[in-house]
């Protein structure tokens, strides 16, 4: 007999006042990535574009996993299509989720709470700032499964890293912890789990706070740094 209970969804959307917080929202897949997952994602963070009451935006994953990337199923179907978050239509979609996130007129806070693979850590990238919990880990394991890993994402890792850590990180599919990518500049700030949110609200209430219009534009040149510019 078919269950008439209904699924859970794909991700929590909270709004409260100026700010947004999203989270991944399926924990027993460690967050993964499918075509549902992106699509669901897409729509949400054209909705925050879309919805100029907020101002900033924190994203982060429930469980103890952040996003673990293309589930395997996704990631089997693949191939050698450059996709790096699974399922029909990933690369392109992927590619636009994060081109949305990283260019929102919002401010993005990631508050990792646990491991960030491939295209969770992509996310996490796109993000204005991030925090991580202590033992979160941060890997791409594309190039293992005979994938290029490639777009704005890498063009973000390789800013941040340089291009000597970047290919380390690409190719050889290095794991890094939280402390070692905060030592080197990569993510912001290291946080003991029960303080993560606390904290990554903390944050986006200050970035709230600031001028919009002045906000905005600088995040745009900061970002025309990474990206080259942009016509808005």
């Amino acid at each position: 007999m078919a269950s008439n209970a209904a699924a859970d969804p794909l991700f929590l959307v909270e709004r409260d006042g100026p700010i947004t917080t999203v989270t991944f929202n399926r924990p027993s897949k460690r967050n993964g990535l499918n075509s549902a997952v992106l699509i669901e994602l897409e729509r949400i963070l054209g909705g925050v574009r879309d919805d100029r009451t907020t101002r900033a935006l924190i994203i982060t994953g429930a469980g103890t996993v952040f996003c673990a990337g293309a589930e395997p199923t996704a990631a089997k179907a693949r191939g050698t299509s450059g996709d790096v978050s699974g399922g029909a239509g990933g690369p392109r979609t992927i590619g636009r989720i994060f081109d949305l996130l990283a260019h929102l007129d919002v401010m993005t806070v990631a508050a990792i709470n646990g491991h960030a693979i491939g295209g969770g850590w992509s996310l996490a990238l796109a993000a204005d700032y991030c925090l991580a919990v202590p033992d979160a880990q941060f890997w791409v394991p594309e190039v293992d499964l005979g994938v290029p890993f490639r777009g704005l994402s890498s063009f973000a890792l390789t800013h941040r890293m340089g291009p000597w850590l970047a290919k380390e990180a690409v190719i050889l599919c290095r794991r890094f912890g939280a402390e070692e990518l905060r030592q080197l500049g990569v993510i912001n700030r290291v946080v003991e789990p029960d303080a993560l949110m606390v904290e990554a609200r903390a944050i986006a209430e200050r970035y709230a706070a600031q001028p919009a219009k002045a906000a905005n534009a600088t995040k745009r040149d900061v970002n025309a740094v990474i990206y080259g510019p942009r016509h808005y």
